[in-house]
């Protein structure tokens, strides 16, 4: 779940941004990667990126701008800009009331419809992936649910990220405590191996989840997603204005097969974004279907 800038961060006061350098690299990041970074975020832009600026031996915002837009490096830039204002705060088991109702509800109702309409083969997509805590945690479900019959089944959890960056660490698959810390213990014991501080996915549970980047801004690229049973995009969308929401949800809709169900973050809505979904409620959580 990627989410904008990290308050705590102090920024530099050496290199400010001008109102109209401001409006350029709002629009370009907007227009690039669908966030949107409101006016009062201003200062943000220049915490985050200032540093980076005079790595390139730049002077000003306008120049990085235009960097970003002509230079013959600029897609490698563009890349670097993304990571830079995107901070990746997640944690495995996050939100345990969603995860409650994946678990014991969703996910065995899937499955039950799925046998009985043909092959076992499962498709999710977990969209805004981080550095992978959350596919990997509904792989350790899927574990949990199926057991010994997990053999039987073709499962695949597509997994997706703005960022190139947390893409290799959750290909890595390598976590500390505080990425565990609303894990329950045995689940820990059973699904990693520790080393000292470090906890490293079992390989079994790497085996269901493919990282790949996406930019949920491009169409086309959430077209050739394949069709999938269930989606979770939590704590993503929230960065959206209204009209990038109203896209990337439609997207979602008709990437979701007849009966799908998407999860979003517990503090986003789509009130006034999407009426195409029927909202179910569950302790803890809303889930969104798509009607067969």
């Amino acid at each position: 779940m990627s989410t904008l800038f990290n308050k705590s961060l102090s920024f530099s006061r050496e290199l400010k941004v001008t109102d109209s350098e401001f409006v350029q690299l709002r629009d370009f990041i907007y227009q690039n990667s669908g966030i949107y970074i409101a006016e009062n975020r201003k200062y943000l832009v220049e915490s985050r990126l200032s540093s980076r600026i005079k790595e390139l031996s730049l002077k000003t915002f306008g120049e990085y701008y235009y960097f970003l837009r002509f230079d013959a490096n600029r897609k490698t830039e563009q890349t670097k800009l993304f990571e830079l204002i995107t901070t990746n705060e997640t944690s495995f088991y996050r939100n345990p009331p969603q995860l409650k109702v994946f678990q014991e509800k969703i996910l065995p109702e899937a499955f039950e419809a799925i046998k009985k309409k043909g092959p076992k083969k499962l498709r999710i997509w977990s969209a805004g992936c981080s550095t992978g805590e959350e596919p990997y945690t509904l792989a350790i479900i899927i574990h949990e649910v199926l057991k010994t019959e997990l053999p039987l089944w073709d499962i695949k959890i597509t997994a997706n990220d703005l960022s190139e960056a947390v893409l290799k660490t959750a290909r890595e698959g390598f976590y500390n405590e505080y990425t565990l810390r609303t894990t329950p213990k045995d689940i820990i014991d059973k699904y990693f191996i520790k080393e000292e501080s470090t906890y490293e996915i079992l390989p079994k549970v790497k085996s269901l989840v493919q990282f790949s980047p996406i930019n949920l801004s491009d169409r086309l690229m959430l077209k050739r997603n394949e069709k999938s049973h269930i989606i979770f995009c939590r704590n993503v969308i929230i960065y959206f204005d209204d009209d990038m929401k109203r896209q990337v949800i439609e997207s979602f809709y008709d990437n979701l097969l007849p009966d799908g169900c998407m999860f979003i973050g517990h503090s986003e809505s789509l009130h006034n974004i999407s009426r195409t979904f029927k909202p179910e409620h569950h302790v803890g959580t809303i889930v969104y279907r798509k009607q067969a």
